[in-house]
């Protein structure tokens, strides 16, 4: 985020989700909240039905939270900044923006009003096809908002433009004051449980626990002596990205892939191009809690426990830690996924010695500031939210509350850029994907329960009525969806949630696998793929 070097990492929620129901304006962009975090948009309904708070909705769908919105903006596909250049444009020319905050606690501000200068309404509205007043409106309702709360998910961050579309909300915020009290505050909702956690744990390319970069020698000393190793061991260069690793297989950088957790098989873009990956890679290890699509390629697969089934630690959207206990015993060979690491690592010559998972967690804070205050001991007694630095700290509810952790608040302008690819005459709608209520990614669970597969049995595609009758297809029909990369076969969803020229579909179904279809081009800098925006065409098939 645009400033925020607390939160720019970890992409972590600057606020708490029971202070949702504290904002009197709520901006929801890039998440269908309802059906991705359907407990945590309860609170978001509460807001708006009991509290009285304005919803603006940025989103090309018309989503359940449609419903509930004073406000839907329905941009094309990709053309976010756009549309928040534009509104940062009206805030400052209609003298919306908040002075003092600025002077306080910000810098850059002429950068920023020489950026948008010319972003007028007028101009994002031919971009992205929202009424210019609908942009004023929403400009309007955002800036004298008592407390105004941003929330978004992928639909924002998986674009080549992802990393701009999250700055230009950073500008939103820090133009109005919007932040360091409760219900306010940018508040990216995180796409599974605990991938927090796995992020806070180091789980990225250019970071160490706590979001420490491996460029940073004095950072690569301190875990050099934490984990007793030599400092020459921890690399300064940051990793591979997994799209960068794939292509590392295929022109011969990499040899042996180690997936915990996770099925690339139907979640990765291209998947043409990840088969062969797969498919060519020497030595291929999955550690799993059920052979997926990925673990049926695999040379070895290592099964692994659930989360019912473990002991450990998950961190939420809102930065709170919580201590996991076993509710089930271990099914047959299946072993916690810190056991089976430290076998091999033992194995690999390491003199690992952790009993217990409390013990890397000690181990963790004594070399993580935001964790340092944590222990299993604490967390008995229940979660904390980080930063919690000392032992009688409390844990932090809501960030940057004082000051920013960079000290003032620094303003991104950020150019509109088109997707890498759009509609043309051969392939002429765009295909954005996504979730549903009744699974989960790529089903590897969800779909193991006949419950869930009973009530969502089979992938559809949503199109408009309008482009359907164009293509004579109805309610229902097969339809063949294809992109330059792949093709799949779907049934026809005919609805106006999806509007006109834009398809959707979900990437839960492994027999029709979306991601068939997706590009593989990635954020410069965060190195996202741009599931949200594909050019296809459409075909009915009997």
């Amino acid at each position: 985020m645009a400033g925020l070097a607390t939160t720019v990492g970890s992409g972590a929620m600057t606020n708490s989700i029971k202070d949702i129901v504290e904002a009197d304006v709520l901006f929801v962009t890039g998440s269908n909240t309802t059906e991705a975090h359907p407990v945590l948009s309860l609170q978001m309904k509460r807001a708006v039905r009991k509290n009285g708070a304005k919803l603006i909705l940025m989103d090309p769908r018309r989503i359940e939270l449609a419903d509930f919105a004073a406000l839907h903006l329905r941009h094309q596909p990709g053309t976010d900044v756009a549309v928040l250049n534009a509104i940062a444009h009206v805030i400052l020319v209609e003298g919306l923006a908040n002075e003092s905050f600025i002077a306080e606690r910000t810098e850059g501000i002429d950068v920023l009003k020489t950026a948008v200068a010319d972003w007028t309404p007028e101009r994002a509205a031919v971009i992205s096809g929202v009424p210019p007043e609908q942009i004023r409106q929403a400009a309007r309702l955002y800036a004298n908002a008592k407390n105004g709360a941003i929330f978004w998910a992928m639909g924002i961050t998986q674009h080549t433009t992802g990393t701009d579309n999250v700055k230009a909300l950073s500008n939103l915020a820090l133009l109005t004051g919007h932040i360091g009290r409760p219900g306010t505050g940018l508040n990216p909702l995180r796409g599974q449980n605990n991938v927090q956690g796995a992020c806070d744990m180091g789980g990225l390319v250019n970071v160490f626990p706590g979001y420490q970069p491996v460029a940073d020698e004095a950072a690569r000393r301190k875990f050099a002596a934490g984990w007793h190793v030599p400092f020459e061991s921890l690399n300064p260069k940051p990793g591979l990205t997994v799209t960068e690793i794939m292509h590392g297989v295929l022109d011969g950088r990499i040899k042996a892939i180690y997936i915990m957790g996770e099925n690339p098989m139907l979640s990765d873009p291209d998947l043409s191009h990840v088969y062969r990956a797969l498919e060519q890679v020497e030595f291929l290890v999955v550690q799993d809690i059920f052979l997926n699509e990925t673990a049926e390629m695999a040379h070895i697969v290592l099964p692994a426990a659930s989360f019912a089934e473990k002991s450990g630690t998950f961190t939420s959207t809102e930065r709170r830690v919580q201590l996991i206990r076993p509710a089930l015993p271990l099914p047959g060979k299946a072993r916690p996924d810190w056991q089976i690491i430290n076998q091999i690592a033992r194995c690999l010559g390491a003199d690992w010695s952790y009993a217990h998972p409390a013990a890397i967690f000690a181990e963790l804070a004594s070399l993580t500031p935001q964790y340092a205050g944590m222990s299993y001991e604490r967390l008995e007694r229940g979660g904390l939210q980080w930063p919690c630095p000392t032992p009688d700290h409390p844990g932090t509810a809501v960030l940057h509350s004082g000051q920013f952790a960079r000290g003032k608040g620094l303003f991104c302008p950020v150019p509109f850029k088109p997707p890498a690819e759009e509609p043309d005459e051969a392939y002429p709608f765009i295909l954005s994907t996504g979730r549903i209520l009744y699974h989960w990614h790529g089903g590897t669970m969800s779909r193991r329960s006949p419950g869930l597969d009973i009530v969502a049995p089979v992938a559809e595609v949503e199109i408009h009525p309008a482009d359907a009758h164009a293509l004579a297809i109805q309610n229902g029909d097969c339809v063949q969806i294809e992109s330059r990369r792949g093709a799949v076969l779907a049934e026809a969803r005919l609805t106006d949630r999806s509007p006109e020229g834009t398809v959707f579909m979900t990437f839960h179904y492994a027999e029709a696998a979306v991601n068939l279809l997706t590009h593989d081009v990635v954020d410069p800098v965060a190195k996202i793929p741009e599931y949200k925006v594909s050019a296809v065409r459409l075909a009915k098939r009997s």
